[in-house]
This record gives C-alpha cells, sequence and structure tokens, in this order.
C-alpha cells in the first residue's frame, strides 16, 4: 500500500465540508477490520483509509495547516499503513470499570507479545508489538498496543485464497482464539500483495 503523502489530504476547510460523510465511509469500512479476541481484546486493523481519516482527524483537532506540522503528523502515522506483506492493528484491552482495567492491565503483562495469528495450516506467526517505543513495564501493560503480523508469500496466497483466518491470545491469564468471518478475511486479504 501507498504511504499518505500531503496531496491525499484534505484542506481543512474542504475537511470540515466532508467530515461527517467520510466518518460514515469509514465506520462502516472499520466494521468488517475488527477482530474480537475473547471478552476483552479486540484487534482494529489499519489501512491507508483509516490512517487517512486519523490524520485528518489530527489536523482538524489540532487546527494544523502548516506544512511542516503536516509532515509530522504524517511521519507518525504512515507506520501504522500495511507494506503488503503485513497486517497492522491497534489492539485495544477494554474494561468499562475504571478498577477491574487496573487490574486486569497489571495482570495481563506482556500480553501484547502473545497475540497470534494462523492461515489455514500454514502456521502461527506472532504480531511483533510496539515498534516504536514500550507500552508495557514490570509492572503492567498498556490498554493500547500497537502490532504488525508479517506473512510470508504462502499465507498471503492463502489468505487470498480463501485459507481459514484464526487470530488468538496465548497468555497465562487470557487464551482465546477466533475464526473470523469470510467478510473479514477478504476485507484483510487486500491489504496483502
Amino acid at each position: 500500500m501507498h504511504k499518505l503523502t500531503p496531496a491525499d489530504l484534505l484542506s481543512l476547510e474542504e475537511y470540515h465540508k466532508q467530515r461527517s460523510r467520510l466518518r460514515a465511509e469509514l465506520l462502516e469500512h472499520k466494521r468488517q477490520r475488527q477482530v474480537g479476541i475473547g471478552p476483552s481484546l479486540t484487534l482494529y486493523f489499519e489501512d491507508r483509509l483509516t490512517m487517512r481519516y486519523q490524520v485528518q482527524e489530527m489536523l482538524r483537532a489540532e487546527r494544523i495547516f502548516e506544512a511542516e506540522a503536516i509532515a509530522g503528523e504524517l511521519e507518525a502515522y504512515n507506520p501504522l499503513i500495511p507494506d503488503g506483506s503485513n497486517l497492522k492493528a491497534t489492539m485495544m484491552l477494554e474494561y468499562p470499570d475504571v478498577d477491574e482495567r487496573r487490574t486486569a492491565l497489571e495482570r495481563l503483562g506482556g500480553i501484547e507479545h502473545g497475540v497470534y495469528l494462523e492461515v489455514g495450516i500454514l502456521g502461527r506467526v506472532f504480531g511483533y508489538a510496539d515498534e516504536d517505543l514500550p507500552r508495557s513495564d514490570s509492572t503492567k501493560t498498556s490498554a493500547v498496543h500497537f502490532l504488525r503480523f508479517e506473512f510470508d508469500a504462502a499465507m498471503c496466497v492463502g489468505v487470498k485464497a480463501g485459507a481459514t483466518l484464526r487470530f488468538g491470545v496465548d497468555h497465562d491469564h487470557y487464551r482465546y482464539e477466533v475464526e473470523v468471518a469470510d467478510s473479514v478475511r477478504t476485507a484483510l486479504a487486500v491489504d496483502l500483495d
């Protein structure tokens, strides 16, 4: 996938005019790009469209219109766009109750390193977590992580050909696995060359 450039972005005024429509389109797009694993962990798969929206929202919220600042936003978000041989996801640990969340984040240290995918019978691939900076320490994990799942050529072909796609978590305090619907597999296959 091509990375975003300033030419891909709307001006603040034009974005304001189109924001409601773009948001509705994005929400529909994202419905097929998320995978819940167990009761509290969700993977939100990023792509060029989701990152374009995120950048536009940041520019809008911070009233950014200077070329250098726009370039900085693109530099921050472009790494989350898949490169053709991978999927990239924002991982969220979601606990509505504050006390439950605090306890869970303490108990789930290192969970980000136990998230995996399986393509048919081609094996298990664990995600590379938080390549930009660590989000866990010895006392707790973060509620948000960024994962990259690298595919070999056979896995790319398998996903595109309709092989079963599973995601799971292998952690002492959180073990779940889910097979994704064909519609989700098809949506994610677009990210692969």
